[in-house]
């Protein structure tokens, strides 16, 4: 399908939950949670720690979909309620952390075995080894595969920075797997 096609579709799914058709909804909700699901577990790395993040975006999503102005911008809409969700969980993680002190710092597991199985998993362990600003826009980005504009309108940059941000994350992404061997 091109992305043409795909736009369009997005938009009529867009519209016919904006209307509140239950059918519409299970099917929004059966072509999103494959995709947005994998960008808040590849920000998050723990899969148990994403399942109730994704509980609270489809939440929000559900909730405000009557109120999406822009039909044709389902796509971004959606990543940017998965993006907004991950923060506020991020910085309630954060404050915990903070509150509990230095000792309650989770090791960080450098030496992933399975990660040195197969291509993508190398790939995967050296994003997940990432800073969170690096490999979300290598998420977005390549696996999510949005465009530079989508991308932009998804972090509210403009499209030089998620530009730079790139140029940067892939230096960074191959330093990471190189430093690997």
């Amino acid at each position: 399908m091109n992305r043409e096609t795909e736009r369009i579709r997005h938009e009529l799914l867009a519209l016919r939950c904006r209307r509140g058709e239950p059918a519409a909804l299970a099917e929004l909700v059966r072509a999103w949670e494959p995709r947005l699901f994998f960008y808040v577990r590849r920000m998050l790395v723990d899969e148990e720690e994403a399942w109730p993040v994704m509980q609270e975006v489809w939440v929000a999503v559900l909730s405000r979909i009557d109120r999406l102005r822009e039909p044709q911008c389902l796509p971004q809409w959606l990543y940017t309620i998965a993006r907004n969700t991950l923060m506020t969980h991020l910085r309630g993680r954060y404050a915990e952390r903070e509150r509990a002190g230095p000792e309650a710092a989770e090791p960080i597991d450098e030496d992933d075995p399975l990660g040195r199985w197969a291509d993508a998993e190398q790939v995967y362990a050296g994003l997940a080894r990432l800073p969170p600003v690096d490999r979300e826009v290598l998420t977005l980005c390549f696996l999510n595969d949005l465009s530079i504009a989508e991308i932009a309108e998804v972090l509210t940059i403009p499209p030089g920075t998620v530009k730079s941000r790139l140029f940067k994350a892939r230096q960074a992404l191959r330093a990471v797997l190189e430093g690997e061997g």
